[in-house]
C-alpha cells in the first residue's frame, strides 16, 4: 500500500492511505497533532522492531523536531535545541535524525538527544539531504550547497544567484537543487554543474526526481513543471503557489498547493479522475485566473456583466466596458439609435501597470495579493517602486503580526513581482545594528563603496546610544524580547520613547 504524509500551516501532519477498494482514491488515516506552529519538513523512518508500521519525523516553526509512531499517531520523541525554524530533515543509516534550521546549524539526534551540533553556514540553512551512498548535503540562503563528512565541509558548490531552497537525489548522476533564482540545477557529486533548467517565472520551492529520469519542480509561479533531459515537457497549472512536489514510486506526482489541497497526477489513463472532477478542476483554474485578470488596468471581476447593456446610456458616445466571458469588451452609446455599439475587446497596454492602484485611499504602484494559505484571507501588500523594500517588509510583517524571519522572503517577493531584480539598497542608509545598507536577520552585511567602521559591538555600554534613523518598530520589538530573555539575569533594561528617538540604558550586563 502507498501512503502520503502532508504537513501544513494548520500545525498538523496528516497521513493518507489508498482506499481499500478504490485504489485511485486516498483517505485520511491519521491526523498528528503536536506542533504549536507551522509544520514544514518531514522524513520517513522505515519499519523497524520499534515501529513495525514505520515512523514520521517532522520539524516546525516552533523549533521542535518530533518523532511520531505511525501506528498510534502519538508523539514518541521530542527533540529541543534549535533556536529557530526547522527547515530540513534526514535519516542516517544508523537511525540518527539530522535536522537543519534557520539558526544556521545542523544537529544530529540519537535516541532523542543531540549528539552533534555545528554551524553549517553563516546564514540560514534551508534544506538537508542524505544520500544512500553516505554523502550529506546542505543548501542555504547564502546561495551555496555544501558537502559534508561529519562536521567537516569537503566542498562548496557555487552557481545559484539566490537561496537554495530544496535538494534532491538524481539517481545515477548526482543531486538536484531548486533555488529562489528561478532555476533548477543538476550537479555531479564532485560539485561540477551538469545541467541548468530554466522555465519558472518565480521562486522555485521544490524539486524531486524519479528513477525514470523525469524531474518535477514546484514554484511560486503556480506551476509544477516536468523535465526530461533538461527540457520542460509539461507544465501543470495550480490555483496557488506550489510548496512541494514529490514522485511516488509508480511515477505519479503528488503536489501540495497553497490552496490547502493535495493532488496526485498520473500518466495512467486507467486512474484518471472522472470527467466531472476534471471539469471542476478546470473551472477552479479558470476562476482563479479570472479573479486576477486585468483589462485596460481594470480588474475583470469588477466589471459589470452584459446585463448592463440593457440600461440606456446618459449621453451620446458614453463608453461602457462589460465582462464577456474571460474578456472585457467596450461599448459606446448611440443616442440616435438608442443602442450600445460594440467598439472592441479591451486589452492591457504597456502603460497600464504604471497607472498604479489605490489602497486605503492612497495610490501605489503595486498592491500585491499575498496568499498566506490554509484558509487565511488574502493579505494586501502595497508598494511603490521608490520605497525601500526592506522597510516595506518590516512594516507589513509587524502590521500583519507575522514572524520577522519572513523578512527576506517578503523582500524577494516584492522585488520579483515589481520587476526590480537589480535592486540596489540606498547607499546613504546605514543600519544601526550592522552598519550595512540593509539589515537581514542572521546574515552578514554588505554595502556599496567603502563602509564605515562597524560599531555594532555596544555591550557592555555605559551611557547611551542615539539612533536618529532606524527601523524603530523593529528595534522596539527586539528590545522587548531581549528584556524578557534577560530578565532572570538581573539585567536592568529601560526603554524610553522620545519623539523618533529610542534611548536604552544597560547596566550590570555580564
Amino acid at each position: 500500500d502507498v501512503g502520503v504524509a502532508t504537513s501544513s500551516r494548520d500545525k498538523t501532519v496528516r497521513f493518507w492511505t489508498q482506499h481499500p477498494e478504490k485504489k485511485r482514491e486516498y483517505v485520511l488515516s491519521k491526523t498528528l497533532v503536536g506542533h504549536s506552529s507551522f509544520v514544514g519538513p518531514m522524513v520517513w523512518a522505515p519499519p523497524s522492531d520499534r515501529f513495525p508500521e514505520g515512523a514520521i519525523v517532522s520539524g516546525g516553526m516552533d523549533t521542535l523536531v518530533l518523532l511520531w509512531n505511525l501506528h498510534t499517531g502519538e508523539v514518541v520523541g521530542t527533540m529541543k535545541g534549535h533556536t529557530s525554524q526547522v527547515t530540513g530533515l534526514a535519516i542516517d543509516d544508523n537511525g540518527d535524525i539530522i535536522s537543519s534550521s534557520m539558526d544556521c546549524t545542523l544537529r544530529r539526534w540519537r535516541d532523542g538527544n543531540a549528539v552533534e551540533v555545528w554551524e553549517a553556514h553563516k546564514v540560514a540553512v534551508q534544506t538537508v539531504l542524505k544520500l544512500p551512498s553516505g554523502e550529506l548535503f546542505t543548501g542555504s540562503s547564502d546561495s551555496t550547497i555544501k558537502l559534508w563528512k561529519g562536521r567537516t565541509c569537503l566542498h562548496t558548490f557555487s552557481g545559484h544567484a539566490d537561496t537554495v531552497r530544496c535538494l534532491a537525489q538524481m539517481p545515477g548522476m548526482g543531486i538536484l537543487s531548486a533555488s529562489h533564482d528561478g532555476t533548477i540545477k543538476l550537479w555531479a557529486l564532485t560539485g561540477q554543474p551538469l545541467l541548468e533548467m530554466i522555465g519558472h517565472t518565480s521562486l522555485v520551492y521544490s524539486v524531486d526526481a524519479h528513477s525514470s529520469g523525469l524531474i518535477a519542480s514546484g514554484s511560486e509561479d503556480r506551476s509544477v513543471k516536468i523535465w526530461k533531459d533538461g527540457i520542460c515537457v509539461q507544465s501543470i497549472e495550480h490555483p496557488g503557489c506550489i510548496w512541494d512536489a514529490k514522485f511516488l514510486d509508480n511515477g505519479d506526482v503528488v503536489t501540495a498547493c497553497s490552496d490547502g489541497v493535495v493532488r496526485i497526477w498520473t500518466t495512467d489513463n486507467n486512474r484518471f479522475c472522472s470527467d466531472e472532477e476534471l471539469a471542476t478542476y478546470t473551472d477552479i483554474i479558470s476562476q482563479y485566473t479570472l479573479t486576477r485578470k486585468t483589462v485596460g488596468g481594470l480588474k475583470l471581476m469588477d466589471l459589470p456583466g452584459v446585463e448592463a447593456l440593457q440600461v440606456q446610456g446618459n449621453n451620446d458616445g458614453q463608453t461602457l466596458i462589460v465582462r464577456e466571458g474571460d474578456n472585457g469588451v467596450a461599448y459606446s452609446w448611440n443616442s440616435k439609435e438608442l443602442k450600445w455599439d460594440k467598439i472592441g475587446e479591451v486589452v492591457d497596454g504597456p502603460g497600464d501597470a504604471a497607472q498604479g492602484q489605490v489602497y486605503d485611499g492612497a495610490h501605489y504602484d503595486f498592491v500585491f495579493n499575498v496568499d498566506i494559505g490554509d484558509g487565511e484571507p488574502i493579505r494586501k501588500l502595497p508598494y511603490n517602486r521608490s520605497d525601500d523594500p526592506y522597510a516595506v517588509a518590516d512594516k507589513w510583517l509587524l502590521k500583519e503580526n507575522l514572524p520577522l524571519t519572513y523578512r527576506q522572503q517578503v523582500v524577494e517577493f516584492i522585488l520579483q513581482n515589481s520587476g526590480q531584480s537589480n535592486f540596489v539598497p540606498d547607499p546613504s542608509f546605514r543600519d544601526p545594528y550592522t552598519g550595512g545598507n540593509a539589515y537581514v536577520p542572521g546574515e552578514p552585511s554588505s554595502s556599496n563603496g567603502s563602509a564605515p567602521k562597524q560599531t555594532f559591538k555596544h555591550i557592555p555600554k555605559n551611557g547611551m546610544l542615539l539612533f536618529e534613523t532606524a527601523q524603530f518598530e523593529g528595534i522596539l520589538k527586539k528590545i522587548t524580547v531581549f528584556s524578557a530573555t534577560l530578565a532572570s539575569d538581573s539585567v536592568i533594561l529601560k526603554l524610553i520613547s522620545v519623539s523618533h528617538t529610542f534611548i536604552y540604558i544597560l547596566k550590570d550586563l555580564f
